[in-house]
């Protein structure tokens, strides 16, 4: 039975292929969409897919509308009461033909809705301000934005790019030489890594864990809110030295100096602390190559008692099924950062495996745009 079926697949590939081959060839004609706009049966269909096909087209603008808004401030602006154009054209300096050029295509993307002659903020605008980091994330954009003004060179990796030059800067000496661009990152990295941590708890229990690692930890984010989630739960931090001081100020702050430890060190040269039965890893695989985030992994099991369990979570690739904020965005994000990679849930469990961890669970997150969640277990001695 088992040959019979396998000898059917090539066949059936082959007769998926050729029906793929004249799909594409009929609907790639110009007479056949003529027609298609046409036709009573398909004229609905065509017109939604034409729709489809520009959105793709004017994305790019599309992204640029949000960024001015976002620029300058009028999603607050507009948000409590109507405003008239004039009114908005006053506070942003930009000639009133323009800023109604700029209010109804808020409005055209739902970000803005039109109350007579004037605008005012629509709920999915309000939305962007009532997700933590967003609208930072979207003036951050401006480095991204050049970077991808050629995709070619970003997907072949033929220069070097901002975003690769910025996120050291901002994190060493552009720490020091411009202090207020790093504080700006910084809470954008804590904004962003609070609605991970939001995402994470809800798909993964930390039932029966005694003390939780955060290898790559940052300022502590994601551990504050696992202190405030788990009161009883001992928390360890470990980070290269110069995030130290604003983790020891955050847990100082939510009054978890007692139960939370701050260790400085880098996880590819140092030892990671001992005496966790748990670890987790927010946000740091997708920033490394496979070689690397195979060695963390290993050095995580080394320290991790029998049944102790490894937390990954980060936004993954969709695999068979790609997604959008993934597979399109972060993917794209981390070519432009020219380290590390997106990873699907199944290839971040193959990792895990690699490394020795056994049981590996992939819940299934709520919003994978924000963040998806692999469990792996260290097996018991038998």
């Amino acid at each position: 039975m088992t040959d019979s079926i396998s000898d059917t697949r090539p066949a059936r590939a082959q007769r998926g292929f050729s029906w793929r081959r004249w799909r594409n060839r009929k609907i790639a004609s110009p007479a056949f969409q003529s027609w298609a706009t046409r036709f009573p049966l398909t004229r609905g269909h065509a017109k939604r897919e034409g729709e489809r096909m520009f959105d793709l087209v004017s994305g790019f603008v599309y992204s640029q509308v949000l960024y001015a808004l976002v620029e300058l401030d009028l999603l607050v602006a507009a948000r409590d009461d109507p405003q008239t154009v004039a009114m908005l054209a006053n506070r942003s300096r930009v000639p009133p033909d323009r800023m109604e050029a700029l209010c109804q295509a808020a409005t055209a993307l739902g970000l803005f809705e039109r109350v007579g002659d004037r605008y005012q903020l629509a709920s999915l605008g309000a939305a962007l301000l009532g997700v933590p980091g967003v609208t930072d994330m979207i003036r951050h954009h401006d480095v991204f934005y050049r970077d991808m003004e050629d995709p070619i060179a970003v997907l072949r990796g033929e220069r070097e790019t901002e975003l690769a030059r910025f996120w050291p800067y901002v994190f060493g000496a552009g720490a020091v030489e411009q202090p207020e661009v790093a504080e700006r990152y910084s809470k954008l990295m804590a904004d962003s890594q609070g609605l991970v941590a939001e995402e994470t708890l809800r798909t993964v229990s930390l039932d029966g864990i005694s003390h939780l690692l955060d290898v790559g930890g940052g300022t502590g984010a994601f551990l504050d809110a696992v202190g405030r989630a788990y009161p009883s739960l001992r928390l360890s931090l470990f980070d290269l030295p110069a995030v130290v001081p604003a983790a020891e100020t955050r847990f100082r702050e939510a009054g978890m100096t007692g139960r939370a430890s701050v260790f400085g060190g880098s996880f590819r040269d140092d030892p990671l602390p001992e005496g966790a039965d748990a670890a987790s890893l927010i946000r740091v695989c997708y920033d490394h190559a496979d070689d690397t985030v195979r060695a963390l992994m290993a050095k995580i099991f080394a320290v991790l008692p029998p049944g102790g369990r490894l937390i990954v979570s980060e936004p993954m690739s969709g695999g068979a099924t790609p997604e959008r904020a993934a597979d399109a965005y972060f993917a794209f994000y981390c070519m432009a950062m020219q380290t590390g990679r997106v990873r699907s849930r199944a290839r971040i469990a193959e990792l895990m495996k690699e490394a020795g961890f056994q049981a590996i669970e992939m819940p299934r997150a709520r919003r994978t745009f924000v963040t998806s969640v692999v469990v792996g277990c260290k097996p018991v001695a038998t």
